[in-house]
């Protein structure tokens, strides 16, 4: 059944509240970490011209597909973009620009793992256009570092971190707490120390146990011991919470924390629900078209990912997000934000409301706040944000 012209009037303004980004994946790495379930892959040789022209390939495609609109976030993310060349980085960032607009405050962002630092690239980087960096610090003690199965130590991580800081304006990096036999005083020690040497931005993530990963098989044989338990991590993200606040980097989504206007623009992007173009090996997106969302996934395997773009397109699946789906994941991510979501969108995605006694119920535990314009979860509500998605989200 076709839908409404009124509907179809909402979805083509719909993704402009939420912005436009393109996301870029390159899926190598120098080694698999063992908590990983991101799209990378170890290889000996990489052919990056060839990588380049596919990438240009997919650029100028999607801008046919998409004219007109205004880039606000270019993402390369991985697998470990560092150990792109930085004409590579330049010839993305250049096609972006011809194919679309560019805003005048356009985020530019590329992942770094420290190991694949060096100095003269990242200069390379920064004239290519990049303005903003994403570290994979991951730890600063190097016993953790090595069970994280990274290729850096804490010296080379901070070596890395100045280059990186005297080379960008805008500097972010991640770390994973409620690591093996880590206490919550070891925690409070790392963290403050990272703050420290902060920027405008940090990650913090609390290490998860993923099948299909090294570390989901060895939790699944019983070898992965000294996790915390259940009310030690709880404990860790709330003691994460106060110490960030108090240096003035508050989060503004579940693991972001930012300085005032740090904010990291292309994943606020996903987060408000924008359109955003996936592009490389096991990319995903979201794009409107003539007022349809759309979701988009990309082939995984990289040699595949190369033969199909020369066939005509880099994706292995193109399906329309219709009606109640669209308030469903604007739910499911506008949520993740300190600033909730706005209603009238929600109602307009969904084309319902939220259940009245589930919105009384929440309130009156202190899950959520809510009005008839917003509605936003609690401090004491984001430790159990899934079940109250699922209170929400429920028919």
């Amino acid at each position: 059944m076709p839908l409404p012209s009124w509907y179809r009037a909402v979805l083509t303004e719909d993704w402009q509240q939420g912005g436009f980004g393109i996301y870029v994946h390159w899926p190598f790495c120098q080694s698999k970490c063992p908590y990983c379930d991101f799209n990378s892959h170890v290889t000996a040789s990489i052919d990056q011209d060839a990588w380049l022209e596919s990438y240009l390939t997919e650029i100028k495609r999607y801008s046919e597909l998409l004219p007109g609109r205004i880039v606000n976030s270019i993402f390369f993310g991985g697998g470990t973009p560092s150990l792109m060349q930085p004409h590579v980085v330049g010839g993305v960032i250049d096609a972006i620009g011809k194919g679309w607009t560019l805003a005048n405050d356009v985020e530019i962002s590329l992942e770094a793992n420290p190991g694949s630092v060096e100095a003269g690239r990242f200069l390379g980087y920064r004239e290519a256009g990049v303005n903003r960096i994403s570290m994979g610090i991951q730890a600063l003690n190097d016993p953790d570092l090595r069970r994280l199965g990274r290729l850096h130590s804490v010296s080379e991580a901070l070596q890395a971190f100045d280059v990186a800081r005297s080379t960008f304006s805008r500097v972010s990096f991640d770390l994973i707490y409620a690591r093996q036999d880590q206490t919550l005083a070891d925690w409070e020690a790392e963290l403050t120390r990272a703050l420290g040497y902060a920027v405008d931005h940090l990650s913090l993530y609390q290490l998860t146990i993923e099948q299909g990963t090294a570390f989901g098989d060895r939790y699944n044989r019983g070898l992965l011991r000294g996790l915390p338990a259940d009310d030690s991590a709880a404990d860790m993200y709330d003691l994460t919470q106060t110490i960030c606040a108090d240096h003035g980097m508050p989060a503004y989504e579940i693991s972001n924390h930012a300085g005032p206007g740090a904010q990291s623009r292309h994943n606020l992007i996903y987060w408000r629900y924008g359109d955003y173009v996936g592009i490389g090996p096991g990319a995903h997106g979201r794009i409107t078209i003539d007022g349809c969302k759309f979701a988009t996934e990309t082939h995984r395997a990289p040699g595949k990912w190369l033969a199909e773009v020369k066939n005509g397109s880099g994706d292995s699946a193109k399906n329309e997000v219709i009606g109640p789906e669209q308030g469903l994941e604007y739910l499911l991510m506008c949520l993740r934000l300190t600033e909730g979501l706005d209603r009238d969108r929600y109602r307009a995605l969904a084309q319902r409301d939220f259940d009245p006694n589930a919105l009384a119920e929440l309130r009156d535990m202190g899950m959520i706040l809510a009005d008839d314009q917003s509605l936003r979860v609690t401090e004491k509500g984001r430790p159990v944000l899934n079940a109250i998605l699922a209170e929400l989200a429920g028919d």
